[in-house]
């Protein structure tokens, strides 16, 4: 699916505008249109630096953010690709450690648009294209990777010697698209999505994942022997756990002590460890005991339970806790309440503030937050499919609560301040990222 982007620089919305058009590829998974693209750009995915190739329905990219952190805690300079992106499409694409430049991407996009010609390639293959193009091109000493959509047929599936790769939490989420036909696998809709993320598994480079049942780990590892990747899931191979205010990883490389990561929630322990487990699984590119500390207190990833401070939004409610988060589905809801419960930030409920995208379950990612929500403000997603208001509206005389329709989050939030109940109660802001984006934006405080 093609993602709403817009720029102030006229070269790049010029080459946006070309992205937007694209059909009717953006709806088809595979990889003959991307390998088909970079044959005809010289193949530049096979003169990667080291990649870190990384899948999963939540906890992907957080995951990516702690394996940058690490990896320039050592000294390494890093392109990081990832999607999609919450406020300029630049920061899908990071040269070197730093956010892709205006002239650059609006160059790099002209040329893999140009070349792709009649090929119907996606927005999201050309994006991919042009990301693989620079990072061939300029030097780093690694990549990270995050896989679009699955794992399998997504474009970034065409590197083929990773030096590590790795699967975060796993839920039901795209399953519209995932789901292919396989004999082989389950019918569970959960194996059938971790034999899809699995496909990202290549011969000799460790498949490093998180815990999962029974079923979707031999899925997982059925998978991984046919593509003779090493197979190393959490619980067996490797583990994190918190103790004492201090984290306590081991793998087969013995044992190290790690800080409690900056970015709140206990969902993020497995992200981390999963990125220190990557770092240690591969030789290609070793990483010092130092950086690994490093990583848990250098990580930033906006919008993931993101507390917005010193901004026009805060001046309207300066009383108040905002958490910005872009957690869309019932993983990630139950994530949230977690969260937002261990971090006292609950205690006299939750005022919600939300829009979501018409592909997801509403009901399936409030239900988690259902205990903590004490009013629900719903607003539109522009340039996107979305919930409209009596879909919120339902849910919540359901459940014996208020709901009012909002167009902006400065309206829904004027309207809070205006609210004489519990005036220091924390409110939430989630349901996409897109809406996190246009938060930041509001907030004037876009991700550098």
């Amino acid at each position: 699916m093609a993602d709403h982007a817009v720029s102030d620089h006229p070269a790049v919305q010029e080459q946006l505008d070309r992205l937007m058009a694209l059909s009717p590829g953006r709806d088809v998974l595979g990889l003959e249109r991307i390998s088909e693209l970079m044959v005809r750009l010289g193949n530049p995915h096979l003169n990667l630096p080291p990649v870190f190739h990384v899948a999963g329905t939540n906890g992907k990219g957080s995951t990516c953010a702690y394996l940058r952190a690490a990896l320039e805690a050592d000294g390494r300079t890093v392109h990081v690709f990832t999607s999609p992106h919450l406020v300029r499409f630049n920061e899908r694409i990071r040269i070197a450690g730093t956010l892709i430049s205006d002239d650059m991407l609006a160059k790099a996009l002209e040329e893999v648009l140009d070349i792709a010609g009649d090929l119907n390639a996606s927005f999201f293959e050309i994006t991919t294209a042009a990301a693989f193009m620079l990072f061939a091109t300029v030097p780093a000493d690694a990549c990270v990777i995050e896989v679009g959509l699955g794992g399998r047929l997504d474009a970034t599936n065409v590197i083929a010697t990773p030096a590590a790769c790795g699967i975060a939490s796993l839920a039901i989420d795209h399953e519209g698209f995932l789901l292919a036909p396989d004999e082989n696998v389950p019918a569970d809709p959960l194996n059938r999505i971790a034999f899809e993320k699995a496909g990202i598994a290549k011969p000799g480079a460790a498949l490093v994942t998180q815990r999962y049942s029974g079923p979707m780990l031999a899925t997982i590892a059925r998978v991984a022997g046919k593509a003779r990747a090493p197979f190393q899931p959490r619980g067996e191979n490797w583990d994190i756990a918190e103790y004492e205010g201090q984290l306590h990883f081991r793998d087969a490389n013995g044992k190290l002590e790690l800080p409690l990561p900056r970015l709140p929630g206990a969902h993020q322990i497995g992200n981390l460890g999963l990125a220190v487990a990557m770092l240690r699984s591969q030789d290609v590119l070793p990483i010092s005991d130092a950086a690994l500390r490093a990583a848990p207190l250098w990580a930033q990833w906006p919008a993931r339970m993101q507390r917005l401070e010193g901004g026009p939004l805060n001046d309207l409610l300066p009383e108040r806790a905002l958490i910005l988060d872009g957690g869309h589905n019932p993983d990630a809801g139950q994530a949230l309440a977690k969260a937002l419960t261990d971090g006292g930030l609950a205690d006299d409920g939750i005022d919600l503030v939300t829009g979501m995208l018409a592909n997801k379950d509403v009901r399936g990612f409030l239900e988690p937050l259902r205990p903590l929500i004490r009013s629900i403000r719903s607003l539109p997603v522009p340039g996107h499919e979305h919930h409209g208001p009596e879909v919120f509206a339902a849910v919540a005389a359901e459940w014996g609560l208020q709901h009012k329709p909002f167009d902006t989050i400065r309206e829904a939030l004027g309207d809070l301040a205006r609210a004489t109940e519990a005036p220091d109660r924390t409110v939430l802001i989630a349901g996409t990222l897109y809406l996190a984006g246009q938060v930041l934006t509001a907030n004037d405080q876009p991700p550098v």
